[in-house]
């Protein structure tokens, strides 16, 4: 397994829409790892492939926190098939580093996907892995969280990521 890079905003990459999966290889079996691995050596707890630069349909997701055991899910050519309710939760990325924001999503979801051996599977979630499950797939679709936000806070988070950024440098 290895740590990959992730890019950050704004990368255009992270702007195109990925490809569906096809095959499902070795390759594939040990990206997925590397991703899983990357999410966990980073506050995060969803990875999309293209933050790490493979425009390919797969995210890792796992909520369940330190205290709790692993519940990674990996899911490749993701969808949402089924959604409910509405809410407004404080979301960051790890491609955005240092910066959150109100984001409206569905408060329940049921996401169709396939596993790395191509098996569809159905996985129905409330809370907080609804929402990382919305996220992640808006990565798929070349959407940032901060694209959800009015035009206004889009011009008022340009501003800040670029003055955080620039004092990242300089630290």
């Amino acid at each position: 397994m290895a740590v990959r890079s992730i890019l950050h905003y704004p990368e255009p990459l992270l702007k195109q829409i990925s490809k569906p999966v096809t095959s499902f290889d070795v390759a594939l079996k040990q990206l997925a790892e590397d991703m899983a691995e990357t999410m966990y050596g980073e506050p995060g707890i969803g990875l999309a492939a293209p933050q790490v630069g493979e425009l390919i349909r797969l995210i890792v997701i796992d909520c369940s926190g330190k205290e709790n055991p692993p519940d990674l899910i990996v899911a490749l050519n993701p969808r949402i098939v089924a959604k409910e309710g509405s809410c407004c939760e404080e979301e960051g990325c790890l491609s955005v580093p240092e910066f959150y924001a109100n984001v409206h999503r569905y408060t329940k979801v049921t996401m169709a996907y396939q596993d790395v051996d191509g098996i569809e599977q159905q996985r129905e979630a409330e809370g907080l892995l609804a929402v990382a499950m919305q996220h992640e797939i808006d990565h798929l679709q070349g959407i940032l969280f901060v694209d959800h936000l009015s035009p206004l806070k889009k011009s008022m988070f340009r501003k800040k990521y670029k003055k955080l950024m620039q004092q990242r440098e300089e630290a």
